[in-house]
């Protein structure tokens, strides 16, 4: 639902303008409310967005809610097994259905007027009203929704992006971690005083990591890039290589990130909005966590503890990290200009049980720890960008090619002319 004016459109294109390649973003891309508007519309109400993971809803009736600013959606678990996107907007006079983030329901039951709906949309009975009325009429609207080896997403399109070419590329990296056999281990919700884009900028660096991130750095070598990687610290990530190929070959998987830094993404084109890769961990790492050591029962088709690490990416809000282990997703929502909600969700296997099998003081402290000491800097960067005096800086082409990358990505999208 496009609301941007004339003048909003004029003012994104001067300030799409006004970017200098290879710079960062100049600030009222933070703070400009017509720039907010048209993401919603350009990029959170256009794309596909990650909503949970199937494990979230394994019972017909168990539901998540997933809000973007106004747009609310019920993702449900039918009576046949399927999920349902249902717009969490009652057909009678617009009440919300519920307000709860997740839940079990026979019915769903709108609060104002009792109007009660089945677990597939439809609309089941609605006293008071006459006996005319024709319900089937009257159901509530379905969303677009779609399921790869574990992970939610849905659109808020009427014409969403094809979803085909991200479930093939996917489906055969994400399968043999099991998500679809997990089970939630822990929930954090964190508000954090940043714009998304700033989070995201974020992440797709590790320029950082060498002083920000101390339990980072000692599991993973993509902190080191082409300026400041030595012939020893090559033969380490060589070698890590080369026993993680021979290894993983046996059990199917692949290394699919080999040389030093991250792996280059978003790319360009429609299909740069999702990616993932298999990535070895240092030596004496079977997991991330703190002392690199196995903290829970093996994941989904592992026999082994030595499958490095996974990693998927979908913009514009979710990344995961996944270990022999437990798997991490960060879930982004933009909550107004310079917030943003952040969920991040701990995944073991399903029979894992707690204090028996695992401890969450084991599986916690790695990502929680280098998760909060992000959400920090992030806005630290949020406050500089308001000032008066900050100017755009140049991005190193060593360390913030990913960077680079994600700007072009976002004034992309932000470019396209919602009212087309």
């Amino acid at each position: 639902m496009p609301c941007q004016t004339a003048e909003d459109q004029q003012t994104i294109e001067r300030l799409i303008a006004s970017r200098a390649s290879g710079y960062s973003l100049p600030g009222e891309f933070y703070s400009n409310e017509a720039v907010y508007r048209a993401e919603l519309d350009r990029i959170w109400r256009c794309g596909w967005l990650f909503v949970g993971h199937t494990c979230e809803i394994p019972r017909p009736g168990d539901y998540l809610t997933f809000s973007v600013d106004a747009d609310s959606l019920i993702v449900v678990r039918d009576d046949d097994g399927g999920i349902n996107a249902l717009w969490n907007v009652c057909r009678h006079r617009g009440t919300r259905i519920t307000t709860e983030s997740q839940g079990r329901a026979g019915r769903l039951v709108c609060p104002y007027h009792q109007w009660t709906y089945g677990r597939d949309g439809s609309l089941v009975s609605c006293r008071g009203m006459q006996e005319d009325i024709d319900k089937s009429e009257l159901g509530l609207r379905h969303a677009e929704c779609r399921q790869v080896a574990g992970l939610i997403f849905v659109s808020l399109s009427d014409n969403p992006p094809d979803f085909d070419a991200a479930a093939e590329c996917l489906a055969p990296l994400v399968t043999p971690q099991g998500l679809e056999r997990a089970k939630v281990a822990k929930i954090v919700d964190y508000d954090v005083a940043a714009d998304w884009k700033i989070v995201w900028e974020n992440n797709r660096e590790c320029y950082h990591c060498n002083v920000n991130h101390p339990q980072y750095i000692k599991a993973n070598f993509d902190h080191y890039n082409a300026d400041d990687t030595s012939e020893r610290v090559q033969a380490r990530i060589s070698d890590a290589v080369e026993r993680s190929e021979e290894k993983w070959a046996a059990a199917g998987l692949a290394v699919s990130h080999r040389r030093t830094g991250m792996t280059d993404f978003p790319s360009s084109g429609p299909t740069g909005w999702f990616a993932a890769n298999r990535t070895p961990l240092v030596e004496g790492f079977k997991s991330e966590t703190l002392d690199g050591r196995q903290a829970a029962p093996l994941m989904g088709d592992y026999s082994d503890a030595d499958v490095g690490t996974l990693r998927i990416r979908t913009l514009p809000n979710m990344w995961n990290h996944s270990s022999c282990d437990h798997a991490v997703s960060t879930r982004l929502l933009p909550a107004g200009q310079g917030r943003t909600a952040i969920r991040v969700t701990w995944l073991v296997d399903e029979h894992a049980v707690e204090g028996q099998d695992y401890q969450l003081a084991d599986l916690m402290p790695f990502w929680q720890l280098t998760s909060e000491q992000d959400w920090q800097l992030c806005e630290q960067v949020q406050l500089g960008v308001r000032s008066s005096r900050y100017v755009p800086g140049p991005f190193s082409t060593y360390k913030e090619y990913n960077v680079d990358a994600f700007v072009r990505w976002y004034l992309e999208q932000l470019g396209k002319d919602s009212r087309r």
